[in-house]
């Protein structure tokens, strides 16, 4: 049949698990939604700053550290110096600043995708799914020192949360709609558009499969008024 040969559009996910899975999957223009592709952008700036943030202390430190401890030294010349004091902070920048780097990479990260995911499953924005994602954020980077890192790690993680959800809930509020409200919107706009063209097809393979119908019924008629 028609219905069978075009295939119906399938409806947008209804369940949390469906909407979950949507988020890791491609579209049909071999992308990834803009809720998952927000993970991958905040874990590089998370990385960008936490590098920024641990590096370029521990350089002006080491740097200043090198002259200080260099008085006695000799150099070929100033500029030999210089470099030399330069080498040093530059060390201490990729050593710390990479040890930063990926640390906070990975609280952003993590943050990000427990508060994305509660957002699509729950399929409403609030300042709890932030303050969740906080919470478990923050007692996973604390477990290992035990039953009162993790009540730290907790308090902090949601103490975090909360503002940087609340933050996002208001320029989302400007923007007026969340990243859920749109995604639910292109995807209600999608599947009307498809069910449309699905329609059409199919009114148009109706109307076309008509005259090969009369024509197998006319040799019948034929037969009958000859019989």
């Amino acid at each position: 049949s028609a219905e069978s040969q075009f295939g119906r559009p399938a409806p947008p996910p209804q369940t949390g698990w469906e909407r979950l899975r949507e988020l890791w999957q491609l579209d049909e223009q071999r992308r990834y939604p803009e809720e998952t592709l927000n993970i991958f952008k905040a874990a590089f700036t998370g990385a960008l700053v936490g590098w920024m943030y641990g590096g370029l202390p521990a350089f002006y430190q080491a740097r200043k550290a090198f002259i200080e401890r260099s008085h006695g030294e000799v150099f070929h010349n100033r500029a030999d110096a210089v470099q030399s004091a330069h080498r040093a902070g530059l060390r201490s920048f990729i050593r710390y600043g990479w040890r930063w780097s990926w640390r906070v990479a990975t609280f952003v990260t993590v943050f990000n995708m427990v508060s994305t995911g509660l957002t699509a499953y729950r399929n409403k924005t609030t300042i709890s799914n932030f303050a969740s994602a906080g919470a478990f954020t923050g007692a996973l980077f604390r477990m290992h020192l035990g039953l009162q890192g993790l009540a730290g790690g907790f308090m902090f993680g949601t103490a975090f949360g909360i503002p940087a959800g609340g933050l996002l809930m208001v320029v989302q509020a400007i923007a007026g709609e969340t990243l859920q409200e749109k995604r639910s919107r292109e995807r209600r706009e999608l599947y009307e558009q498809k069910l449309a063209e699905w329609e059409s097809r199919l009114s148009v393979t109706e109307f076309l499969g008509q005259p090969e119908n009369n024509a197998q019924g006319e040799p019948e008629m034929d037969k009958a008024r000859e019989s």
